[in-house]
């Protein structure tokens, strides 16, 4: 697999977001594993987050997933919640992407940041498989580029659907690898 022009996406991989999954120590030092590799590669590390302006524009009553949780978001900090867990800290070098939505495309400056970079190949890390990676790889597919997704370094609370999405559904339009793999290419 060619490496140039491959950049590797960490998302969602905030404070507010981990401390819901159980066990998250191991999974955690997975994903560090993948920025490790991806740093000695050279390649770009991109922090996509997930975030809300004051007051929650962005939150409209027909998204069900987002609306259902409205309440909830009015009382949590927001900064804390979008800050990247410290063991998995951004480097000066990194970029950081602010979404809107499940996907890290919508709402954000990423596929402009991808273009900047001449980023034709995007691997995958992040939380949840069925939300943020699953949405990420039908709409980079659907643009067209190249994706690997870490299937260890990805995680949902649902493992039966992690296992469904990263063994059946993300190998029609993803290569899939663990971080071990993926570290030896």
């Amino acid at each position: 697999m060619k490496q140039q022009n491959t950049a590797l996406l960490v998302m969602d991989m905030q404070i507010g977001i981990l401390k819901n999954l159980p066990e998250s120590a191991t999974f955690i030092t997975r994903v560090a594993h993948a920025i490790e590799t991806a740093r000695q590669k050279n390649l770009p590390v991109i922090f996509v987050t997930v975030g809300f302006r004051p007051g929650l524009p962005e939150m409209n009553v027909n998204n069900k997933g987002f609306s259902a949780n409205r309440e909830r978001f009015t009382k949590v900090n927001m900064e804390e919640f979008m800050r990247v867990d410290p063991s998995l800290a951004p480097q000066p070098q990194d970029i950081l992407v602010v979404k809107r939505r499940v996907s890290a495309f919508s709402g954000s400056d990423l596929e402009v940041i991808l273009r900047s970079f001449g980023i034709e190949h995007m691997v995958l890390t992040g939380i949840a498989t069925s939300g943020v990676v699953l949405s990420t790889v039908r709409e980079a597919a659907d643009k067209d580029y190249r994706i690997t997704v870490l299937a260890d370094g990805c995680a949902d609370a649902d493992q039966e659907v992690h296992q469904v999405l990263t063994t059946k559904v993300f190998p029609r339009q993803a290569e899939v690898l663990t971080t071990e793999e993926w570290r030896k290419i």
